[in-house]
């Protein structure tokens, strides 16, 4: 595998929307057991003041939908995921709904997500109340989530009411989305559902699947990959020498016939460039030599499925390390 030298510098405070996020709320007195027995994170176990990514996976574990939940009181659980795939992640939940003490509904039109950088502080996965003029302390009616760091810089999401905003100097969206590719997390949207599996984009790394708790779709699936030792396929940080769209394929010059795998998160940044996690085949990403959607250079391009750009990736190191297979 090939490693760059640095990283690119992040700014180290500011805040900016974020509508491409939108917040599914769970409420009732079985809103944790519910989402418990639906995705691949233990909501029964999480406490209040802690929060998680989990998986929404079909009956073959591959994710329908990525997500930051916490619990705001012991009766509700906060779903903050993509607006591509919100409503019908709803959806589908909702057919399962039957007897269960719980309400679910899109919260998206009374509470916006914001994304924030800070100097290094809360840990991550830590959840916080945050006072919002007008309303009573404890109404609770905002709040801080802590999310992994990236590039040293600390990352957090703030769900608040709609037009109540953090009194924050404002961050570019093109600087919270390059921070989102450096931590080392993508997420499922449209253009890559059910396409990966958690562990191909190293949700068992991150806490991101709870491998103690019970049944949920796929977890047979998703527990058999672990289990056995068989990850062919994983989550890297890359640059391109060209802009990227998730849901590209990646070829290896090793075998250009064959996709080695697919683009699952980018970030377009005018100083910084072009920026993506990939899910690769781990022998192609340790041969190197990898191009996003096109021929390798020296081979018939008839021999590749795309041939649109033929951008070349470089590889960075992981901000976490990758757990070994049980």
């Amino acid at each position: 595998m090939t490693h760059a030298n640095a990283l690119p510098h992040l700014p180290q405070t500011g805040a900016c929307a974020l509508p491409h996020l939108g917040v599914i709320r769970a409420v009732g007195a079985d809103a944790a057991s519910f989402l418990h027995n639906q995705l691949t994170q233990d909501f029964v176990l999480i406490k209040e003041g802690q929060a998680r990514w989990a998986a929404f996976c079909n009956a073959k574990g591959r994710m329908q939908a990525s997500m930051v939940g916490f619990k705001p009181s012991p009766e509700e659980v906060w779903l903050v995921m993509r607006q591509d795939l919100l409503a019908q992640t709803l959806k589908r939940l909702s057919m399962f709904v039957l007897r269960a003490k719980v309400k679910l509904s899109d919260a998206s039109a009374e509470l916006a997500v914001w994304g924030v950088l800070a100097p290094p502080g809360v840990p991550p996965w830590t959840c916080q109340p945050i006072g919002v003029e007008g309303v009573a302390p404890a109404g609770h009616a905002a709040w801080s989530v802590s999310l992994y760091p990236a590039a040293g810089v600390s990352r957090s999401l703030q769900v608040r009411p709609v037009g109540d905003a953090p009194a924050l100097p404002p961050l570019a969206l093109a600087d919270w989305q390059l921070s989102e590719v450096l931590s080392g997390i993508a997420d499922v949207q449209a253009a890559t559902f059910e396409a990966f599996v958690p562990q191909m984009l190293n949700y068992e790394s991150v806490d991101g699947v709870n491998f103690k708790k019970g049944c949920y779709p796929g977890q047979e699936v998703v527990a058999r990959s672990q289990f056995r030792g068989t990850l062919k396929r994983r989550a890297y940080l890359a640059r391109s020498s060209a802009a990227m769209q998730a849901g590209q394929e990646v070829f290896s010059a090793t075998d250009p016939s064959q996709p080695a795998g697919l683009v699952a998160h980018t970030a377009h940044h005018a100083v910084h460039g072009d920026w993506a996690l990939l899910c690769l085949q781990t022998s192609a990403a340790e041969s190197g030599d990898l191009h996003v959607g096109g021929a390798v250079p020296g081979h018939d391009p008839s021999e590749t499925a795309d041939t649109s750009t033929g951008a070349s990736l470089q590889l960075f190191p992981l901000p976490y390390p990758l757990k070994e297979d049980i």
